[in-house]
């Protein structure tokens, strides 16, 4: 595949609530490009104050794809995300040079920029049995055998995804490798230049953040947007955080004021898990999100401008 230099495809990442998606849309205005979000649950529909959408505001600015385009029934893997962004961003650059990527799933980041590697399907067995254990002993019980068996893996992993967590169980039963290593194949070649570019915030801050920002999500109606998709709890779609210990909370297991309080610890929890990730990606260039010029410069210099 021969890359096309006129296509080009800025990548920001970066934890949750870091200030990356005004970033990104600072830079979208700035280069005239739609953004296409790389987040694996903002393109669910309904979940807009517990995923933190781009505000009305934002979305009604600057172009967006993949925000809120699936039902909360539909199964939406990375490899179905790699197929359906690239269908798109050729879309996309018909009509523009220049698209904005941004999202904190690396999974997602990565389906993206380098594809994903070929992955053995679990035999109908061992998911059955993966799914009794998941119903029986939780999350948690699963995780600890990810542990055992690729603890490298289990230290990235959202461990309150069961989806996440199982998937990786599976591999690592069927093929007794790490679900770790068989990741790391081939980069698939892509037709458009790549830069990312991370958003880097002090861990202090970024957890005085972290719980502001839910304190926000309770006021603005987590609890009954969390109530209105209660039906689909069984959706892999709201396997995650804020939603999980919400609906915890329905079922008598905890006050509201706890499940307030996990939701802060969870949600820094995965941020910690979302840094650890991008870390290890070399190809990053970290920079305060205030750091707007430097950005440009940055992205400018990459690009050959």
């Amino acid at each position: 595949m021969t890359m096309n230099t006129n296509r080009r495809l800025i990548v920001v990442v970066g934890p949750t609530a870091s200030g990356k998606t005004d970033l990104s849309i600072a830079l979208a205005r700035h280069y005239n490009a739609p953004i296409i979000s790389t987040d694996s649950r903002q393109v669910y529909k309904g979940l807009k104050i517990g995923t933190a959408y781009p505000s009305d505001e934002q979305l009604q600015s600057v172009e967006h794809h993949f925000i809120a385009e699936r039902e909360l029934t539909e199964d939406f893997n990375c490899g179905q995300y790699e197929k359906a962004a690239l269908e798109r961003l050729d879309m996309l650059f018909n009509r523009v040079d220049t698209v904005v990527a941004v999202g904190g799933s690396g999974l997602y980041i990565r389906a993206l920029c380098e594809g994903m590697d070929y992955l053995p399907e679990a035999d109908p067995e061992l998911r059955t049995e993966l799914a009794d254990s998941l119903h029986i002993g939780g999350v948690e019980a699963l995780a600890e055998r990810l542990r055992e068996l690729d603890p490298e893996y289990y230290e990235v992993v959202d461990r309150n995804n069961p989806a996440r967590v199982m998937r990786a169980l599976e591999v690592c039963l069927v093929t007794g490798q790490k679900y770790s290593e068989l990741r790391k194949g081939v980069v698939k070649e892509r037709d458009f230049q790549i830069v990312m570019v991370g958003v880097d915030v002090p861990r202090e801050e970024l957890y005085d953040r972290i719980n502001r920002r839910v304190d926000m999500m309770i006021e603005a109606g987590l609890v009954d947007e969390a109530r209105s998709v209660l039906p689909y709890r069984h959706c892999n779609s709201l396997s995650t955080v804020g939603y999980s210990e919400m609906f915890d909370y329905f079922d008598g297991k905890t006050t509201l004021d706890e499940a307030i309080e996990l939701i802060k610890r969870n949600t820094r929890h995965y941020a910690k898990r979302q840094m650890t990730w991008f870390r290890r990606e070399k190809q990053i260039a970290w920079f305060a999100a205030s750091d707007y010029q430097q950005i440009v410069k940055y992205i400018d210099s990459q690009f050959g401008e």
